[in-house]
């Protein structure tokens, strides 16, 4: 490992109770700031509701740490958006933003969306699957943000439980993300999860990055942000132990298509020679191959386009 990050573990990794949450509140008072969480979903009726309520009654209404909750609906065909709106949410469907730009499916898109729809300084972004939440997953990642001037993008770092075996969750991080991130970007070489979904920017940050569209948003994000604002702006929070839905190991292979697609990309600028991935399924007696497509738009930053800049000068 790096020098650089040896010490950036010492000076940049905390957990989430090194900032009691009456010390991140003096903070927010004192600079001003403004915190918008958002979760992407698309049909988690089940763990939604829950979320919301969790982070609406502990730092809403109980502790004023979040302003805004939203949830973006990406497409839903189960209850999502009631269960969200039910529970406190402002739930807005991805459609509704930006019609002039046709939405693609993925999870990125619907981040990058999310910031013409929120107006916090800093904005938190939650997956909307998660089981037993907890609201420290939100307080641990925007504390630094408040706290740390020089900090402009927190991660959050857990277990992640398969199986009920520890610390065997995240396979795509492990056989994909984490050997790329070692060879070609060594300084984020310290991140435990660097495809972790739970994580808090600043919108300044966040709108100067460009946006892998799916699965490859949070890898392409890490890198980005190093090499706009360095290192040590970057920061890494434990939480504990996040528990949620695990995906089927062709999912995963998509997913890692996806992440590789934007490694790839961002080692060379220029274009996969067949961006598809082929997957086997068994068949009766035989194996029938799919054939998916990999995700090979990005959107631009944020600063570009026009909706954007008209509402912050409005």
């Amino acid at each position: 490992m790096l020098e650089e990050v040896e010490r950036w573990l010492i000076d940049r990794s905390w957990s989430v109770s090194d900032r009691p949450l009456h010390r991140i509140l003096a903070a927010k008072r004192a600079t001003g700031q403004s915190v918008s969480v958002v979760l992407p979903a698309l049909n988690e009726e089940e763990t939604v509701g829950d979320i919301v309520s969790v982070i609406r009654h502990d730092l809403l209404l109980q502790t004023p740490l979040v302003d805004e909750i939203v949830v973006v609906d990406s497409g839903s065909t189960d209850r999502t958006a009631e269960v969200a709106a039910a529970a406190g949410a402002t739930v807005v469907h991805r459609d509704e933003i930006l019609p002039r730009l046709p939405a693609v499916p993925g999870k990125g898109e619907v981040l990058w969306r999310s910031l013409l729809v929120t107006r916090g300084d800093i904005v938190c972004f939650i997956d909307a699957d998660l089981r037993d939440f907890s609201s420290d997953f939100v307080s641990g990642i925007v504390g630094p943000l408040l706290t740390e001037p020089d900090v402009q993008l927190v991660k959050a770092m857990y277990d992640r439980p398969l199986g009920g075996a520890a610390g065997q969750g995240g396979r795509v991080t492990e056989l994909m993300a984490r050997p790329l991130l070692n060879m070609h970007w060594p300084q984020l070489a310290g991140f435990v999860q660097p495809l972790g979904g739970e994580y808090a920017a600043r919108r300044s940050l966040l709108e100067q990055l460009p946006f892998p569209v799916g699965y490859g948003v949070e890898l392409g994000m890490l890198v980005d942000a190093l090499h706009l604002v360095g290192l040590d702006a970057l920061a890494q929070v434990d939480v504990g132990v996040r528990k949620h839905r695990h995906q089927d190991g062709q999912a995963l292979g998509r997913m890692s298509a996806a992440i590789y697609r934007t490694a790839q990309l961002r080692l060379a600028r220029g274009h996969l020679i067949r961006p598809a991935l082929t997957q086997f399924e068994r068949s009766g007696d035989n194996f029938e191959p799919r054939t998916y497509s990999v995700d090979t738009e990005e959107r631009p930053p944020m600063t570009e386009i026009a909706e954007y800049q008209a509402r912050r000068v409005a």
